[in-house]
């Protein structure tokens, strides 16, 4: 019997493991749960202590970062990265998502196709965007007013991101099966709350900001993370290594960068071992960069700031041929 190579993947697994990387890390889960979870309740304590107030705005956009926080948890407990456990992972998962108000098991069975096939045009959700074209055909495809968004997206990216809060609430809502109620109930008593303790002109801007700032920091966590990156298509050859390192993009920075997104900014080492906890992914880059160096296979990393600049440079190369395209369409005698 002629035994077949190890594929390249399974080399670098053998690696990871060897380090100790997939082992839990619960009492590292413990703490930043504990500390989310106070600092959450502590500003809602706040909140109810301060009153009426335009002082209530600035609780509210400290509430956009703490729920964006409970969002990076139920990420890592979607992935399994907490426990060893199924069912304890969907415990944190469900009760995460129960408070910051997405549905756990839309997510879940939307993130999972995107992390199979990332920036596949047909396969991955997460470039399947109504407002938004990552290439010429998605744009080729839009009409009326969602043609003419696409055509200046590279300008109205950012702004686009303050509605993504309110996006998450709608789907989740739509989409959420048997979480609905629950959807719904965090809607409705997250409003009746704000709406009891502040009179309507406070309430209606307490839940702009928060909402706003929220969908603002959630995007500007996922964005900088494939877009701009090599987008695939079908009948693409690339293995499952390097489908995973050539459309994903990490971030530099240190301690401050990891609490910031969530430890999404090694996006390569969590697209290679989705189940890895998160303060493992600091130590494997290493491992995972030296390894593809050796075998000749691009690693994108930059700083924080520049990956937005990537960002704007495709989504603005995507919608200025949408854009030309669409004039030279009215130049074309009928």
């Amino acid at each position: 019997m002629v035994l077949r190579p190890a594929s390249d993947f399974a080399q670098l697994s053998v690696l990871i493991k060897q380090a100790g990387l997939l082992e839990r890390r619960r009492g590292h889960y413990y703490a930043r749960i504990g500390v989310n979870l106070a600092v959450y309740a502590a500003t809602w304590v706040a909140f109810a202590l301060l009153g009426d107030s335009w002082w209530q705005l600035l609780v509210a956009a400290v509430l956009a970062a703490m729920t964006t926080q409970l969002a990076f948890i139920g990420h890592d407990a979607g992935h399994k990265q907490i426990f060893a456990s199924r069912r304890w992972n969907e415990v944190v998962g469900y009760v995460h998502s129960g408070i910051v108000g997405v549905s756990y098991d839309w997510w879940v069975g939307k993130h999972s196709r995107h992390h199979a096939n990332p920036n596949h045009e047909d396969e991955d959700p997460d470039v399947d965007i109504s407002v938004l074209a990552f290439t010429q055909r998605q744009g080729e495809a839009k009409s009326g007013a969602l043609r003419w968004i696409a055509s200046k997206q590279a300008v109205l990216f950012f702004p686009l991101l303050f509605l993504e809060g309110f996006a998450l609430h709608w789907h989740s809502i739509r989409h959420s099966g048997r979480e609905r109620v629950v959807m719904i109930a965090n809607v409705v008593v997250y409003l009746a709350v704000v709406f009891w303790v502040l009179s309507p002109v406070y309430a209606v801007a307490f839940v702009l900001v928060h909402q706003a700032l929220w969908g603002f920091y959630m995007g500007c966590s996922f964005a900088p993370n494939h877009k701009g990156m090599p987008v695939l298509s079908a009948g693409h050859t690339l293995d499952f290594l390097r489908k995973q390192v050539l459309t994903s993009r990490n971030i530099r920075g240190g301690w401050f960068t990891d609490v910031l997104l969530g430890g999404l900014n090694y996006q390569i080492e969590h697209h290679l071992f989705p189940s890895m906890p998160r303060p493992s992914l600091r130590h494997a880059q290493s491992i995972v960069q030296n390894f593809c160096a050796q075998r000749g296979i691009s690693y994108a990393q930059c700083g924080l700031f520049r990956s937005y600049g990537y960002v704007l440079e495709h989504l603005h190369e995507v919608g200025t041929a949408l854009s030309e395209s669409g004039q030279r369409s009215l130049k074309t005698p009928a």
